[in-house]
């Protein structure tokens, strides 16, 4: 390095003028390196010593300046000071060059204590742990010099595991460090970094005297290992000792508070920081302000942030994760636009919110931009929770093809990636998809599923109504200690609930965890599928009697269950008691339950005027349960009217033509069914197909109305006919008004006949033993004749006939359905 060679004596002369600026200007804070270094000296020797080396080596703001600085103590002779080498040893770590600093340790020939220290630091500085343990090993194996207390702390956080430290923590033990409080300091962040938390507290009680240092250890042990109540404990420990909170212990205990739920305590500690201060500092603020997010305080959280008056990229990140995490786009993206507007320029982070932004704002423009600020910054190459971040946005808009091809991009793919595919396409209706990506994801064995794997696939067991697979899931969480998490369990609770198997979910639901609404939700929700409104209030009643907490969902699950068993007063008593004794406010789904419950128990009067007293506007699910009621119940005048506001919200849901077409076919008027079918046909809409299926053997078979491809279709025909004359001999007649074609009668009860739900009940029956169960899955709703003939199949064969349609359960055995007639 030319910098740090000594300057030939002919050079000398030329530092005359250095020293005589020196003299004039008593300190350095004023005048940078370069300055000095442009004048020379005639007599270095007389002049070297009053040189206040402090003062310069403060003054280096630069790395190129710390070149200068360390030429200057080479030419001045003061190059074996050991003190002054440390301080550029320091000093070269300091500002990003570590090769340096070493070269300038390397060649200082009698190194001291400080010097050692001083390189082992810079190491560990640098996360270059390796290198600082081999440099503690050669100090104490070659020096002959006897470690300080400053030795220890910067060695212990480079132990890369855990017998490492043990071999630290004796040597410590050994030379009579341990009460030191900085070393012991060090040993409880070592341990708590191993999880050894007990460990670490031990170390803790047993300290003779604590710093604040060594209580922030302590806290943040237990923070790093969710100890989060202990945490709390400790942090209250230590103001009753009368040791001060500094801005290190409160970013610490802030986000505890969020983690147990104890926003007072949180409010408490923010006036702490108040009265102490603190809230200058950056770092306080910005864990502030995640607090506040964490219990959708976004108001304090706005006002915490509007008072910093510095800000960095952490500040403007929490800010807006804080609206994106609590459903607030609109805000979310506002501060974006701030953020760009003061020239702060977007990190990872940044676009790791903003991609969940435009997914809530179904903003597919957006979603390009995203996609391609990724890509320019190459940052799918580097960090693999952009890329799901991406995946995730793509699915959430709806573009399982991107999101796909994204995933499909990435060079590595941990469990969260495919755990966001999996959910992408299971909440977008495609369940098929969904466990075809979890069987691939079964493939690679590196990739261990987790809890969010669990919960992913199981909703889409539950869709296709594949028990055996959801039974072999419900397995592997067992096998793998899941089965008390409540989100595991309440997700296997509705896959046996849309199942069938309801006995299962009511006894797992006795066995998960029931202190928050999720599986309380769920076990609401699988007694409205089954029809069992009653047992559905009932549970609730448990519920407030145990004090949980009722939350929006649980009041969906209710007002739907009430829907599909015809309880009209039990639901407007939910209804009220909604807002009035939870504060919770009514959204549209709410309304939708409620319009259906009156639609369907044939207060269509009574529907219609709900729907026109609604405080917001109406949306397409009410319009959309007005116009299936009329459909029930034949009316033409007021379906015509529910389509037109329904077709102004949603133009482009072919089920509501199919709705309106139903309806004027239940009354012959064809010109009428023409012309809506016309309508749909113009705008590009098309009917998605009535299918049936039925799990035999683990395998699916799939029907479709008419369907003649299978290869026990003409079994399967012959089957229904016996079937057809033997109900017709016991009361079944044909009831053609759900023939929606202008055909003759023979042609209509051929086409009744093959109803895909009738299909698969047929195969169902030459395909099993007698008297054995039978389950079907449908599409769409079960027309009311096949509902009437699976009734008398059910007398006829004495077999128990589940089928699960669009909207609910229906459990037929000996000539009744669970339904009570009523769906």
């Amino acid at each position: 390095m030319k910098g740090s060679r000594l300057v030939p004596p002919c050079k000398r002369r030329h530092l005359s003028k250095l020293f005589s600026l020196f003299q004039s200007h008593r300190t350095l804070h004023t005048a940078t390196v370069t300055d000095y270094l442009q004048v020379t000296s005639d007599d270095l020797e007389n002049e070297r010593k009053r040189i206040d080396f402090n003062a310069l080596f403060k003054s280096c703001t630069k790395l190129q300046q710390v070149k200068c600085a360390h030429t200057l103590v080479v030419v001045s002779g003061r190059f074996k000071d050991n003190f002054l080498s440390s301080k550029i040893v320091n000093l070269y770590s300091q500002h990003g060059d570590v090769s340096l600093a070493w070269w300038t340790f390397h060649h200082l020939p009698n190194k001291d204590v400080y010097t050692w220290n001083s390189m082992a630091f810079a190491y560990v500085s640098h996360g270059r742990f390796c290198e600082a343990l081999g440099c503690f090993n050669q100090f104490f194996s070659t020096s002959g010099l006897r470690p300080d207390f400053y030795t220890f702390p910067p060695v212990v956080k480079a132990c890369g595991d855990l017998l490492d430290g043990k071999k630290i923590h004796c040597l410590v033990l050994k030379l009579g460090f341990e009460w030191d409080v900085f070393v012991a300091a060090s040993l409880v962040h070592m341990y708590s970094r191993f999880g050894l938390v007990g460990d670490a507290r031990k170390l803790f009680d047993d300290m003779p005297a604590r710093d604040r240092g060594s209580w922030n250890a302590m806290i943040s042990g237990y923070c790093q290992n969710g100890n989060a109540a202990e945490a709390l404990d400790i942090a209250d420990e230590m103001r009753l000792e009368g040791v001060k909170m500094d801005a290190i212990t409160v970013a610490s205990v802030l986000p505890v508070c969020a983690q147990v739920g104890d926003i007072l305590s949180g409010k408490l500690i923010h006036l702490y920081v108040i009265k102490h201060g603190l809230e200058f500092e950056l770092f306080v603020s910005n864990a502030l302000i995640n607090m506040y997010a964490k219990f959708g305080s976004l108001g304090h959280a706005q006002k915490v942030f509007g008072q910093m008056v510095v800000r960095d990229i952490v500040s403007w990140n929490s800010i807006i994760a804080a609206y994106e995490q609590n459903n607030n786009p609109v805000s979310a993206h506002l501060f974006f636009h701030k953020m760009q507007e003061a020239r702060v320029q977007p990190d990872l982070l940044t676009l790791v919110s903003l991609a969940s932004i435009v997914a809530q704002l179904n903003d597919h423009q957006n979603s390009r931009s995203v996609h391609g600020f990724v890509m320019r910054k190459g940052w799918f190459m580097e960090y693999i929770i952009i890329g799901n971040a991406v995946v995730d946005m793509y699915a959430k808009i709806g573009n399982l093809d991107s999101a796909r091809a994204v995933f499909g991009g990435l060079l590595i793919k941990d469990v969260v990636s495919w755990n966001t595919l999996i959910t992408g396409y299971a909440q977008n209706g495609l369940a098929s998809e969904a466990i075809e990506v979890y069987l691939l994801m079964e493939e690679h064995e590196e990739i261990i599923p987790n809890q969010g794997t669990w919960v992913s696939i199981l909703p889409a067991y539950s869709h296709v109504g594949a028990l055996q697979q959801g039974m072999r899931i419900h397995g592997q969480v067992i096998k793998n200690c899941l089965y008390s998490d409540v989100f595991v369990g309440t997700c296997l609770i509705d896959m046996y609930g849309k199942c069938g198997k309801l006995d299962d979910a009511i006894s797992l639901f006795y066995q998960v965890p029931r202190k928050n609404s999720v599986p309380w939700n769920a076990m609401i929700s699988c007694y409205g599928v089954h029809g069992d409104g009653e047992k559905a209030l009932e549970l609730f009643r448990e519920m407030k009697a145990e004090r949980v907490k009722p939350d929006h969902i649980t009041f969906v699950s209710l007002l739907s269950a009430c829907s599909h068993s015809g309880l009209v007063s039990d639901a407007q008593w939910c209804f009220n008691m909604m807002e009035e004794e939870y504060g919770i406010k009514p959204s549209l789904k709410h309304y939708g339950c409620m319009v259906d419950l009156f639609g369907r128990a044939g207060e269509l009067e009574m529907a219609f005027n709900f729907i026109k007293k609604m405080p917001i506007q109406p949306d397409a699910s009410a319009w959309g349960a007005l116009l299936n009621a009329c459909r029930i119940h034949g009316n033409i005048e007021l379906g015509k009217h529910a389509s037109e506001r329904l077709f102004e919200v949603d133009s482009e849901n072919v089920g509501y033509y199919v709705l309106l077409s139903n309806i004027y076919a239940n009354v012959g008027k064809w010109e009428g069914v023409d012309d809506v079918r016309s309508l749909a046909r113009d705008r590009g809409l098309r009917k998605n197909p009535g299918w049936s299926s039925i799990i035999l053997n683990n395998k699916v078979d799939v029907f479709y109305t008419g369907n003649q491809t299978h290869p026990k279709c003409e079994e399967i025909y012959r089957e229904l006919r016996d079937l057809t004359s033997k109900i017709k001999t016991i009361g079944y007649v044909p009831d053609f008004c759900f023939v929606l074609q202008d055909v003759e009668e023979d042609e209509k009860e051929h086409i009744l006949m093959g109803h895909s739900e009738r299909l698969a009940i047929a195969y169902g029956i030459i395909s099993t033993s007698p008297k054995t169960p039978i389950r079907i899955f449908k599409n769409l709703r079960v027309c009311g004749d096949c509902h009437t003939v699976t009734k008398f199949i059910s007398i006829i064969t004495e077999r128990e006939i589940i089928v699960r349609d669009s909207s609910r359960f229906h459990h037929f055995k000996g000539g009744t359905c669970s339904c009570g007639d009523y769906w």
